[in-house]
């Protein structure tokens, strides 16, 4: 072998060393892979032909020139500091080493990716330098890449997926628009943008900026701006405008933002104008809530960062994410218009309470919190034509106006039987049972119908009473006792007709000074609750109240629920006069 190692003290070989030494030329020379002998200086002492091969340079022209020097690069191909060549580090230490990644320049110019092993080669117990092998891995490099690019991009992908999803299950959790909006900011910054803003039209043909979520949550002063939109004639080429006026999503960049290039057409181009420079918008999106054919508002995300800005992937995304969030603004918008007609009816339906005598009567009605529908409880008192009063507490199933219609209709029905009527309540119950399915929508009903027979000055006053599957009435006695009255339970209105017998009454004394709390089981039953704590709890608050003025009662009863409730509250307290 022409660029073998030679031979130590130039002494000659004996015959079998010499045939020896010719065999492990022929090794080194067919060898596949590319060998590279260095002295302790770094000088090349050798190489084989598959050196040759890889670098393509003759062994000639690389015999006693530094390795470092002739081939080491950098990636862009410029020199490498020696101090940075683990090749270098492993000849001074003489210890084997190995490597991946580095690149050797070819006498073409062109690089090429390598991995190496090199071992130390001692003559007589003296270290004489290295024998590297090296193989080309450029090809398996760039493949690696190319792997590294789709898992990269199949990450990005699949965090852009799971956003998505997320604000389709968090803002599908409300049906109030300021509290779906919150959500979204938290959602949007900073895992997709630096900041959100939400641009929603009105009804007067105005445009409000609603919310404004950045680096450190909502932030108030970007918010409130209210700009009348320019008609469709206008030629405002702000971004904003386009979009609630029916155009295409918008990705525009520092560098092409039309925002930047000309002075702002419109009093809306201008505040958004306004909100991008405030902010430092180095790339920005905007995208329309809803669709084409009904705009509800408009999505910015901005990004401040030159490196990072937006790209057409993330235009298609937040375009979806504005799709989604205009259909909950407007199921938001159409169930915030239904529940204050339902409220509206609701109270309006609700008759002021009598004041008999020395007896005192409050009562509240608490709509079911954001996120629920108003629903069908009630509350009722009145005077008979004998000037009895009657306390009525009821619940319409359902959740809806039809629901709130149903208790209008019992409401009205239930006083017309019991007006003229002197017997049990039992009897005016079982009355509105067979008349609720001829002449009302209500499927199915509780209620609980009391007398409150006695003197209106002077009493003394008993409770007759009967529930159709109602929670029992709570009654608070002087001394601190409380007690559920759970006698004369029947079955709900609506439930299928049983053996024919007439519904149970009850009858228990009011004492002087005393309280009675009729009420609706969304007072008692939070999700998570068992129906026993609820009762225990109403309890408990309602005896550390017992002394406290009735309409005072009433409203902290309400303020002490715990949070989770899900249905709406009526509630009705009588008071009894002391001796």
């Amino acid at each position: 072998m022409q660029n073998a190692v030679p031979g130590a003290g130039g002494e000659e070989p004996s015959r079998p060393a010499a045939a020896a030494s010719g065999f492990w030329r022929q090794v080194v020379e067919q060898l596949s892979t590319a060998l590279m002998v260095i002295d302790r200086a770094g000088r090349i002492l050798a190489v084989n032909p598959a050196a040759e091969r890889l670098l393509g340079r003759a062994a000639a022209a690389m015999r006693g020139k530094d390795a470092h020097e002739l081939l080491h690069r950098d990636t862009d191909g410029g020199a490498l500091l020696r101090e940075q060549c683990p090749l270098l580090h492993a000849l001074a230490t003489g210890a084997a080493a190995r490597g991946e990644g580095d690149n050797y320049l070819r006498d073409d110019g062109r690089l090429v990716t390598i991995s190496w092993s090199a071992s130390p080669l001692t003559v007589g117990g003296s270290y004489k330098g290295m024998a590297v092998l090296f193989t080309d891995i450029t090809g398996d490099r760039s493949a690696g890449r190319e792997r590294a690019a789709y898992t990269s991009a199949l990450e990005d992908l699949t965090e852009r997926l799971t956003l998505v999803a997320e604000i389709t299950d968090v803002l599908g959790q409300t049906l109030e628009t300021d509290e779906a909006l919150a959500r979204l900011g938290r959602l949007l910054v900073p895992r997709l943008a630096d900041w959100a803003a939400v641009d929603l039209r009105t009804g007067s043909g105005k445009v409000h900026r609603v919310a404004v979520t950045g680096p450190t949550g909502r932030d108030a002063g970007l918010e409130g701006g209210r700009e009348r939109l320019p008609g469709t004639g206008a030629a405002d080429r702000s971004p904003l405008v386009q979009v609630l006026q029916g155009g295409d999503p918008v990705l525009h960049n520092e560098r092409d933002t039309a925002e930047t290039a000309a002075p702002p057409v419109s009093p809306l181009a201008a505040l958004h104008s306004h909100f991008l420079r405030t902010v430092h918008a180095t790339s920005a999106i905007t995208v329309p809530l809803g669709s084409k054919r009904q705009v509800t508002g408009a999505l910015t995300l901005v990004r401040t960062d030159p490196a990072h800005p937006f790209d057409t992937e993330d235009l298609e995304v937040v375009s979806d994410i504005g799709r989604r969030v205009g259909l909950v603004i407007d199921n938001a918008r159409r169930f915030g218009r239904q529940r204050a007609v339902a409220e509206a009816m609701q109270h309006n339906l609700l008759a002021p309470l009598p004041q008999p005598g020395r007896l005192r009567l409050a009562a509240r009605y608490q709509p079911a919190p954001a996120g629920s529908q108003v629903g069908g409880d009630w509350y009722d008192a009145f005077e008979l034509k004998d000037g009895t009063l009657m306390l009525v507490i009821g619940d319409v199933v359902g959740h809806d106006l039809t629901a709130a219609a149903g208790m209008a209709q019992l409401h009205g029905i239930l006083r017309a039987l019991a007006w003229d009527h002197t017997g049990l309540p039992g009897a005016v119950v079982d009355r509105l049972d067979d008349a609720m399915p001829a002449i009302t929508t209500v499927p199915m009903a509780t209620l609980v119908l009391a007398r409150v027979e006695g003197h209106p000055q002077a009493g003394p006053w008993t409770l007759r009473w009967t529930s159709a599957g109602h929670p029992p009435p709570l009654l608070l006695t002087p001394g601190g006792h409380a007690q559920y009255l759970e006698a004369g339970q029947g079955l709900v209105l609506g439930a299928p007709v049983g053996t024919g017998e007439g519904r149970p009454n009850a009858t228990q004394p009011l004492p002087p000074g005393s309280t009675l709390l009729l009420y609706t089981d969304g007072l008692i039953e939070i999700p998570g609750s068992d129906l026993g704590t609820g009762l225990d709890r109403l309890r408990r608050h309602a005896l550390a109240l017992a002394h406290a003025p009735l309409d005072t009662l009433c409203d902290q009863l309400l303020a002490r629920m715990p949070p989770g409730s899900t249905d709406d509250v009526a509630l009705l307290a009588l008071r009894l006069p002391m001796p």
